[in-house]
């Protein structure tokens, strides 16, 4: 007797690549410890972990000494760099006049109340996570977000072509960029970036696949889908405000339908959702901005480590946010220097630049740009945002648009960066997601094979592979991977007072007889200085040595003879780096190098150098 086969579905190739990652990414995370396997706490880290912890804990957002005593537990250390601000919650208040009701203040109660000075949603998102695993709960969290993302890529991308093609693609966009070493940042990044892709896909789902009558995706074909999409923009906006751009599109779809209430709606709804997020925040902290108020940074001691120590006393640093600053940002002797710069610098700048850590995305700009006539006007659209996305971060924020705290890529751009995936036409071949993958591990393969290391260690891996052919961003040096190190950013150097950054390794501290660099070796330093001239630069070596010098503009070779030394002027370019403060690039390479105590019996001295180097900034200037 026969007995008919049932027919079998298969599971997508989506559905198992999003199972491999929440699988092995799940038990990378359940096993990690927080403060040996991810090198402990960075940047600020320290508050969102000891407000993810406190929330599910306690059932508050409020800093106190049990908040403290668990981060100690967790990381061995206090939670250095915690934002913390002052706050009392909201009450109803009734008055005589109009408008007779409002919100204030409530009364101080006994003990000081202090929130965190970092948005909420990141807290809330968290809760279940670390319920179920403490912090390590964080780093799931971050897993099962890119497992979600990677499924939904593929679904949309399997709706208007291969699926082959499809998970190949996906897999590259995200992880052959930067994103993946978010993973490891226990901050909102990827969260943010889960969001916004998240919502898009809500949106145009319904733009690439037919519909379906099951009730738990029916909806993606309706309005409600859009004002799912909204509110999670709205999320992803009161986490990250730069964000604020990305509805527009969905506005701009409805109208280019002629259904202006519906567009009208939509924008309303999302005012509404992110004004609902900041009343959220007065309600708790008594202030609807997050950043703004009593707000201070600590670091080496903190409230209520002692009945002594309070928010006034425990040496906090201001941080307040209230405003942007225009800083003279518009003057037109230093504004288009430095915005022509800084796009040069967004699109292929060393440590932020979008060509290396997004390479992915600049295939898929290149394939919307190549078939733009099959583009729609919704592509169009979100192209227009992320646009006008960038253009707000290098003109608004000239000294900051990768985000501060020295990360890897743009940190900024990083929740900017999933609209693009959108703008991909129907894939008709393997070979964009073959250049993606190809580009993205020529410039940053170094950085994916090792993504926690890297993470918390940028100011190494940005000296690597190709990554050392870019332009290092002048315009922001306090922003730069090195800040991070405090032994080799912002030393004091020479007369007039120069600011140096040791970009890489090939450049040794400043010595009472000068800065000693490697042999064999190319060194870079960023010079920061109020004077704006040519370098007038002496070098010597105790051997034979050829010498390449340059600061922006021309370089200057030279041939030094044994312990002959030589003086040379070498035209430095310089840009404006801070208002009152300028910043060229002084490049040395040198063709040997020696190694003092095999030399020299009475030395220690076991480095591999090769020229002595002295500097100041001489009085012609050449400088934009």
């Amino acid at each position: 007797m026969l007995i008919p086969r049932m027919p079998t579905r298969r599971p997508s190739p989506g559905a198992i690549a999003a199972l491999v990652l929440l699988l092995v990414g799940g038990v990378a995370a359940l096993a990690m410890n927080p403060a040996r396997d991810a090198y402990g706490i960075m940047g600020d880290e320290s508050t969102y972990v000891a407000m993810a912890l406190s929330l599910p804990n306690e059932g508050d957002l409020r800093f106190d000494r049990r908040d403290l005593q668990r981060f100690y537990a967790i990381y061995g250390v206090g939670p250095e760099g915690i934002f913390l601000k002052k706050g009392a919650p909201l009450a109803l208040a009734f008055r005589s006049s109009f408008p007779f009701v409002a919100l204030e203040r409530a009364p101080e109660r006994a003990g000081e109340r202090l929130y965190y000075g970092k948005a909420f949603v990141y807290a809330i998102v968290a809760a279940p996570f670390v319920l179920l695993a403490s912090a390590n709960g964080l780093f799931l969290m971050n897993v099962v977000l890119l497992a979600v993302v990677v499924w939904l890529g593929y679904l949309y991308l399997a709706a208007r072509g291969s699926p082959s093609a499809a998970i190949i693609y996906t897999v590259a966009f995200f992880g052959a960029s930067c994103a993946i070493v978010y993973a490891a940042w226990l901050t909102p990044e990827i969260l943010n970036l889960a969001l916004v892709f998240i919502a898009y896909f809500c949106w145009l789902y319904k733009e690439v696949a037919a519909p379906r009558a099951g009730r738990w995706v029916r909806w993606l074909w309706t309005p409600r889908g859009d004002f799912i999409a909204l509110a999670l923009l709205a999320l992803a906006t009161y986490s990250k405000p730069p964000n604020g751009l990305l509805f527009v599109p969905i506005v701009i779809w409805w109208w280019t339908r002629r259904r202006w209430l519906f567009g009208v709606a939509a924008g309303v709804w999302f005012v509404v959702a992110l004004a609902g997020a900041f009343a959220l925040t007065a309600v708790i902290t008594g202030d609807p901005n997050y950043q703004g108020g009593e707000r201070n940074t600590f670091y080496g001691t903190f409230p209520f480590q002692s009945r002594q120590l309070t928010f006034a006393t425990a040496g906090g640093v201001e941080m307040a946010t209230n405003d942007f600053e225009n800083d003279e940002s518009f003057e037109r002797a230093v504004f288009w220097p430095r915005f022509r710069a800084n796009v040069w610098y967004f699109l292929a700048g060393r440590h932020f630049g979008f060509v290396p850590y997004f390479f992915p995305g600049v295939v898929t700009i290149a394939l919307y740009l190549w078939r733009r006539r099959e583009g729609t006007i919704w592509q169009a659209s979100i192209a227009a945002a992320v646009a006008a996305t960038v253009l707000w971060f290098v003109i608004k924020l000239p000294f900051s648009w990768s985000g501060g705290g020295g990360p890897v890529g743009n940190r900024y751009f990083l929740s900017v960066y999933p609209a693009i995936f959108f703008l991909l036409p129907p894939l008709r071949s393997a070979a964009p997601s073959v250049v993606a993958l190809a580009g993205g591990v020529l410039f940053i393969g170094h950085i994916l094979v090792q993504p926690v290391f890297a993470a918390k260690h940028p100011w190494v891996t940005s000296q690597r592979g190709a990554l050392r052919l870019l332009p290092v961003e002048l315009t922001m040096p306090d922003d730069l991977p090195v800040r991070l190190r405090l032994d080799r950013a912002r030393l004091d150097y020479g007369d007039p007072r120069m600011l140096l950054y040791l970009i890489d390794d090939n450049a040794f501290n400043p010595e009472p007889n000068g800065i000693w660099i490697a042999g064999r070796a190319r060194a870079d330093v960023l010079v920061r200085s109020e004077a704006a001239g040519d370098l007038q630069v002496r070098l010597l070596s105790p051997i034979a040595n050829d010498v390449v010098v340059g600061a922006g503009r021309a370089s200057v070779r030279v041939h030094l003879e044994p312990d002959v030394p030589s003086d040379v002027r070498v035209p430095a370019k310089w840009l404006q780096s801070r208002i009152g403060s300028t910043a060229c690039l002084l490049s040395v390479s040198t063709s040997d190098g020696f190694v003092p105590r095999l030399s020299d019996p009475a030395s220690s001295d076991s480095r591999f150098l090769g020229v002595l180097l002295n500097f100041t900034v001489a009085a012609s200037p050449h400088s934009e």
